[in-house]
């Protein structure tokens, strides 16, 4: 047999080529798993052409490094074939590891198949393609082995290629180990597969081909360039997207900071950066011997315009309002937002004619209507000022004390001012104790329904009762709803009083019909938020079924704002209430925007004629033509007319000669609490009313 040497020289540029493909092939793979679309399926082919031809190059340098008695020449459709076969089956294999989360056996071992049985052919195509006579005898057991090693090289390579794509620590070092495993693991295929050939000394080149003079150099050459453009690319791709991702982390951070430090709908500072402001302003003023004053300030009829108008009118409201107190102020003042319709503004450097100057101004600044496309809206501002150092010397009770004299604006009359003063303070620490006091009425069993009989109008029978919510406070006695639902509704505590008073009018209501009273029902208020509580129906349809009633003895009453706020959705709530059997009450109706033409589509059943048009009528009175016009209209409509607040004779004979089906008010009944209602004096409903409805269970 011929005895062969080899290049140590080109051996060592074959291992070098092999590890610089790995390591191209591994970088690669890391750009497409954080590529999409065409980018990743770009990536890809890089990737695997770059693995191909360094594994094509790696073979044919050792090729070259075989060192044998002639020139020898390789035929070029062979030599060109297994570079293709060497492309295509490395792009197949990285295709089916680098994507996806979690890399599959099935993908993996699919993979290991593809790219072995391309190193493989590639390099006995690259044998056979030299062209030499006789051919080389193999050695059957070394080849075999050459393709065990192929195929646990591939498997290890692309193992490596899914795990070291992204996100390790030390990623580069962690790549040029594996490349370095990998390269070792493709070269010892190749020279075992070498390994494998034996050469006669009669072996002679059979035809000419392409010469292996100079070759090395530029087949070294070509594929260094290569690799080294593909991983250059990458390089730059990997910045670029570290440049991209540090502007997006720096967009997102100043984001973060906005919602942090401002309003999402005013973007004016929130209460973060009031707090810094005010702390820095502190800290100049004590100093320096300075003075600055503080105003909290809160908006006048604001619920209303949210109530009657709907929030996002109430949105554009606020909007409009920060626009005005922003255009006012000068550069080294602050306008905070603290919420809802609550401003607190901070005027550095100000003493006492300072301060109430801005204020008055400010005050005359918001009186002003505001033109809102269709909307003509007014609101006031009521304001509290506390002073630095007279009224505080910390940032809480300077806010404190701005806010206690706020609320001292509002109780001496609204749009206007208040410079605090020491005995404020004592009010405001009623109301915070009020509103702490409310979260524990209900766990205190604190909270009692009134009910207000409501009368037929042409029989004077009693027909039913108004369920109305009191707190009976274990410290200031009975409290009216007007003292304590707005604090209710500001924290939400509304939804949780509203699904009491239900429950209770309920057992209420069976109580009354267990005690023989079949033909009475109970009248529920709803507030804004209950309306528009997504389980409403639920929580009625579970007090009806655990007190044994049958919807027809409840009715629901919303107020003419809540129902126009939003026509569509009230009209698909109500729907869902007749579905249930529910009948559904307009309350104070006439003193919105609503007329009956529009309610006539919320498949309303009763209004209820709000007490301001009762408290005017007389019979030569325009109001009572009006109320004649809406009744014949209603009863056309089959809605049934309530009056209440009715308090004398004369509107109740009014009322009775025009055509109301219902009425109430102090005249007929004043509101007790259920143990007094026998004291009441009604005619009791024939006995075919009053029949004990039967509960299907």
């Amino acid at each position: 047999m011929m005895q062969v040497s080899w290049d140590t020289v080109l051996v060592s540029v074959s291992l070098i080529v092999a590890f610089i493909a790995s390591f191209t092939a591994l970088d690669t793979a890391g750009r497409v798993a954080v590529s999409q679309g065409w980018l990743a399926r770009l990536w890809l082919v890089a990737g695997g052409t770059a693995l191909g031809i360094g594994v094509w190059a790696m073979h044919f340098i050792g090729m070259l490094a075989l060192m044998m008695p002639m020139r020898m020449h390789y035929d070029t459709h062979l030599t060109a074939l297994s570079l293709v076969v060497a492309v295509v089956a490395s792009i197949l294999a990285l295709a089916q590891v680098v994507r996806g989360a979690a890399l599959h056996r099935q993908r993996w071992l699919l993979g290991s198949g593809l790219l072995a049985l391309g190193v493989v052919a590639m390099h006995y195509l690259g044998m056979v393609a030299l062209m030499i006579s006789p051919h080389p005898r193999w050695n059957v057991w070394l080849v075999a082995l050459s393709v065990v090693v192929a195929f646990a090289a591939s498997a290890a390579a692309l193992w490596l290629a899914f795990h070291l794509r992204q996100g390790e620590r030390k990623l580069l070092l962690m790549r040029a180990l594996a490349s370095l495993v990998m390269g070792c693991a493709i070269a010892g295929m190749h020279y075992i597969g070498m390994a494998a050939a034996s050469f006669s000394l009669e072996s002679q080149i059979s035809s000419p081909g392409v010469s292996d003079e100079g070759l090395a150099v530029w087949v070294t050459i070509v594929t260094l360039s290569i690799l080294g453009l593909t991983l250059l690319a990458s390089m730059l791709d990997a910045q670029l997207r570290a440049a991209r991702l540090a502007t997006r982390l720096k967009r997102a951070n100043s984001e973060l900071q906005q919602l942090a430090m401002f309003d999402t709908l005013t973007r004016l500072p929130n209460r973060a950066q009031l707090d810094q402001f005010l702390t820095a302003t502190l800290r100049n003023a004590t100093l320096n011997d300075q003075r600055f004053s503080v105003m909290y300030m809160d908006l006048d009829g604001f619920k209303a315009v949210n109530d009657s108008w709907g929030h996002h009118v109430g949105d554009r409201l606020l909007l409009a309002v920060t626009s005005r107190l922003a255009g006012s102020l000068s550069a080294d003042m602050l306008l905070a937002r603290l919420g809802g319709d609550e401003f607190v503004l901070v005027y550095p450097e100000s003493d006492e004619e300072q301060a109430i100057a801005f204020a008055q101004q400010l005050v005359s600044l918001i009186d002003h209507p505001f033109e809102l496309e269709r909307y003509r809206l007014r609101v006031s501002l009521s304001i509290g000022i506390a002073l630095f150092p007279q009224h505080g010397k910390s940032l809480q009770t300077l806010l404190f004390n701005a806010d206690s004299a706020m609320y001292h604006t509002k109780h001496s009359g609204r749009n206007g001012w208040c410079l605090f003063e020491p005995e404020m303070s004592t009010l405001a620490q009623h109301q915070l104790q009020l509103a702490n006091d409310l979260w524990l009425a209900l766990e205190r069993q604190e909270m009692r329904l009134f009910y207000q009989p409501k009368f037929r109008s042409s029989s004077n029978t009693l027909m039913g009762f108004e369920a109305l919510l009191r707190w009976q406070h274990p410290t200031r006695g009975l409290l009216m709803p007007d003292i304590f639902l707005p604090r209710a509704e500001k924290t939400g505590q509304i939804v949780a009083l509203g699904n009491w008073v239900i429950d209770e009018a309920c057992r209420q209501l069976r109580e009354w019909y267990d005690a023989g009273h079949s033909d009475w029902t109970v009248s529920i208020n709803l507030s804004s938020l209950q309306f528009q509580q997504r389980d409403l129906t639920e929580t009625i349809s579970q007090a009806l079924s655990h007190h044994r009633l049958l919807p027809q003895g409840v009715i629901l009453e919303v107020s003419e704002n809540i129902v126009m706020r939003d026509i569509p959705f009230s009209q698909q709530r109500i729907s869902e209430l007749q579905r249930l059997g529910i009948s559904v009450a307009i309350d104070n109706f006439g003193i919105g925007y609503a007329n009956l033409l529009q309610l006539r589509h919320l498949e309303a059943s009763e209004l209820k004629i709000d007490r301001s048009f009762i408290n005017s009528l007389r019979a030569d009175s325009e109001d009572a033509s009006v109320v004649s016009a809406m009744l014949h209209l209603a009863q056309s409509l089959n809605l049934r007319m309530v009056a209440e607040g009715v308090e004398t004779e004369e509107q109740q004979h009014l009322l009775k000669s025009l055509g109301f089906d219902a009425m109430q008010g102090y005249l007929l009944g004043m509101p007790k609490p259920a143990e007094r209602i026998s004291e009441l004096d009604w005619q009791p409903a024939p006995a075919s009313a009053r029949m004990e409805p039967q509960v299907s269970v």
